[in-house]
């Protein structure tokens, strides 16, 4: 098999023509959830130690991200039409493109999607064991799943289902944060992702994460032996992915290949 790459880019998605990388089997993106600044209303990270009688902390009252605000989902279907390979004439070879979003956006990533060739969609939930909005719990049902929209232009996507049922929900199974450090506030599991990559593409495709944050995805799509580029913009977020979660895989690759026989 030819060397498998793994790319982080320090940059926007809307740069990847300046890197020359190839068109993706499968674009996975988690797209800001349009929060504002209550995005941490509902965790304890609200107050300092997670305790209101120690007053408020420095993310009361703040957005995840300073790109929040400037993220616009029309600019990101565009540009993910663009990395994405083109329709084949063959059946079952067809790229997709999974988004991880908030339930409210469904509509208009669905309409947005359509403008720019994305004609059909489906659903896809990922059901938790825990609840990160513990400030609600004494108020009202509190959520305890996470939501991706799966789109594609045409013919059916690429699936490999090996012969079974695959339900329109998945288990969400926590990385080990010894093996996968915790880096990103909205960081998506490896072994989640995993899940995907295996359904929608093969060994040697390409997946692209136009928003990597983390590099999970990268980190997963290369364990598994797929060719991965991402961007992010945030530098603090760029180097530490690249130094807690790609440079490990690397040297595990490296390492592993010093084992084979000559």
């Amino acid at each position: 098999m030819n060397e498998i790459k793994m790319e982080l880019y320090h940059d926007n998605f809307q740069n990847f023509k300046v890197y020359n990388i190839p068109k993706a089997q499968l674009v996975i993106a988690d797209i800001p959830y349009n929060l504002g600044n209550y995005a941490y209303a509902s965790s304890p990270e609200w107050y300092v130690g997670g305790d209101n009688r120690n007053g408020e902390s420095n993310k009361a009252g703040k957005q995840f991200f300073n790109t929040d605000s400037s993220f616009k989902i029309p600019e990101y279907m565009h540009f993910c039409s663009r990395l994405l390979k083109k329709e084949p004439k063959e059946k079952g070879q067809s790229p997709a493109m999974i988004v991880f979003c908030a339930f409210d956006q469904d509509q208009m990533l669905i309409d947005y999607g359509k403008k720019y060739g994305f004609m059909h969609s489906y659903p896809i939930f990922f059901i938790k064991r825990y609840s990160a909005q513990v400030l609600k719990a004494n108020m009202k049902i509190v959520g305890a799943t996470e939501h991706a929209i799966v789109l594609y232009r045409d013919k059916l996507p690429k699936f490999n289902n090996c012969g079974r049922m695959v339900f329109d929900w998945f288990e969400w199974v926590r990385d080990n944060p010894a093996r996968y450090p915790k880096i990103h506030p909205t960081q998506k599991p490896v072994a989640v992702l995993k899940q995907l990559i295996k359904i929608f593409t093969d060994p040697g495709d390409v997946v692209i994460d136009p928003c990597a944050g983390s590099g999970t995805t990268l980190r997963a799509a290369f364990e598994l032996d797929r060719n991965s580029y991402g961007f992010e913009v945030d530098k603090n977020f760029y180097q530490a992915a690249q130094d807690k979660m790609l440079a490990p895989a690397r040297e595990e690759r490296k390492y592993e290949q010093l084992k084979l026989p000559v």
